[in-house]
């Protein structure tokens, strides 16, 4: 029993996988992951229910419930559901009466709707190699966001929180890496997306001892989790997305 959580490089699309008997242990595990998408200001997310063990269809109270309070969020996000057409669950899902959450057979499926009402205006995203330079090319890409959104105010931290996240992708990754900058409301999300599934950490030394290998570094994690309003990390299905929320 348990719930499985992958992202795609900037977190716009979620996929959650509920795996086991249901039970309100399982319930809580899969609302711990869809406040951790939240957080991360995921746009959609896909909940996977096909290893989920509920023949009598009892957990979609529960769904529902999870559906609305990502509806009517702020920002909202948007769930949808995945399970096989024959079980209780899906049909009770798929019948309700009013609004009603959008249900697929197939994980495919539901990742090629989502595809087709994302929108890119939102979003400005850059591929970058492994070197010192890439970091310089990152704050570039938030300088661009902010002046074209009209957000200065927020140029600052964004730049700080950017080259931290980018260096330490150049530094300890050592892969290409995807930089995602969106707007959301008045403020703004970064993620970093490198190819190792290692999670960052921050150290003894980093914490002790600010000057790093790469001038960019600032303070390290710890100038992340002092400048942005949030922040966090989620696997990939190749590596992981390190992201912060700057207000």
């Amino acid at each position: 029993m348990g719930v499985t959580i992958t992202g795609d490089a900037g977190l716009a699309v979620v996929e959650v996988v509920a795996h086991g008997l249901w039970s309100e242990q399982l319930g809580d595990q899969v609302t711990t992951a869809l406040q951790m998408c939240l957080a991360g200001l995921s746009v959609s997310i896909i909940v996977d229910l096909h290893d989920l063990d509920d023949p009598p269809g009892v957990s979609m109270s529960f769904w529902l419930a999870l559906w609305r309070q990502a509806r009517f969020g702020a920002p909202p996000a948007h769930l949808t559901f995945c399970l096989p057409a024959t079980t209780t669950l899906s049909r009770r899902l798929r019948y309700l009466r009013g609004p009603q959450p959008r249900v697929f057979a197939t994980v495919a499926e539901a990742r090629t709707a989502i595809a087709g009402r994302l929108s890119r205006a939102d979003q400005l995203q850059a591929r970058l190699e492994p070197r010192p330079a890439s970091v310089r090319v990152a704050r570039n890409l938030v300088t661009q966001a902010c002046h074209a959104w009209q957000r200065p105010e927020l140029l600052a931290d964004t730049s700080l929180i950017v080259s931290e996240l980018a260096a330490n992708a150049v530094e300890h990754a050592a892969t290409d890496f995807i930089v995602t900058v969106s707007r959301n409301g008045t403020g703004l999300h970064l993620a970093i997306h490198d190819c190792v599934s290692r999670f960052p950490r921050p150290s003894g030394s980093e914490l002790t001892s600010p000057q790093a290998s790469f001038v960019e570094r600032g303070r390290g994690l710890r100038l992340v989790h002092t400048v942005a309003a949030a922040w966090g990390t989620m696997p990939t299905r190749e590596g992981k997305v390190v992201w912060a929320t700057v207000m």
